[in-house]
């Protein structure tokens, strides 16, 4: 997909590391809130461009994994301490096992319940005994059709984003993306469909129940307030797994 290879390279301009910051700390807050230990070590799963963990560094020491090389090429650079590695968050086994596993911002490409099972499964065995690990989600009862708008400039670069969601079937929605790219002055249109997963409290209730002792949902609602359009809504929830 373009944003995520031949696009990764405007990721750090229409979310520079500092805007991160905000919302890592919510998630530092709750994670602490229900250790039962220090937390020193984390593992991110679909880490993308490493936008998180420029903040999640300041807390913890930080791996990442992802599926695309050129995202994890825009985080190496941005990055440079943090151990970034390429694979699929429903495969990978790295032989090691984390305090944390966050996946913050890319469970929803899990657009299957086998593949959902085949991620959360990934996350569990990577996980101390005692550990902790957690995903942003939205549930199918909350979610609604959506429109968002996201807008930056560096240099001479101008970057828009318009992203429509649209429900398309009872586990699915589409996520199109449309990229308005000037690079000196000179206007490029790119577009990218992505197919992701919409499921049910119970599915992923009942999904956690396989893998973790407990499991907590905190309301993150507001996260995406600035960049929605109309009059929509955008309901996520942080969701919290003992190990």
């Amino acid at each position: 997909m373009n944003i995520y290879e031949n696009l990764a390279w405007i990721e750090p301009i229409i979310a520079p590391p500092e805007e991160y910051a905000e919302e890592v700390e919510r998630y530092v807050k709750v994670l602490k809130d229900h250790a039962a230990r220090e937390l020193k070590t984390m593992l991110h799963l679909g880490c993308g461009a490493g936008g998180h963990d420029s903040q999640f560094k300041k807390h913890f020491e930080v791996t990442g994994v992802d599926i695309s090389e050129g995202m994890l090429n825009v985080a190496k650079k941005n990055n440079p301490e943090i151990t970034y590695l390429h694979g699929d968050m429903r495969t990978v086994d790295l032989n090691r096992q984390f305090d944390i596993v966050a996946i913050p911002d890319s469970i929803m490409y899990m657009n299957t319940v086998e593949n959902l099972h085949a991620a959360i499964q990934t996350a569990a065995k990577h996980v101390k005994p005692g550990g902790l690990m957690f995903f942003v989600i939205h549930t199918k009862e909350e979610f609604q059709n959506n429109n968002f708008s996201y807008m930056a400039e560096k240099e001479d670069i101008h970057v828009t984003i318009l992203e429509n969601n649209h429900i398309n079937s009872d586990n699915t929605y589409e996520a199109t993306m449309i990229y308005l790219l000037r690079e000196n002055g000179k206007l490029s249109i790119h577009h990218d469909v992505h197919l992701l997963g919409l499921f049910s409290h119970k599915t992923w209730v009942d999904t956690l129940a396989t893998y973790t002792k407990e499991t907590r949902f905190v309301d993150m609602n507001d996260l995406y307030d600035a960049n929605l359009l109309e009059d929509g809504e955008y309901k996520l929830k942080m969701v919290i797994s003992k190990c």
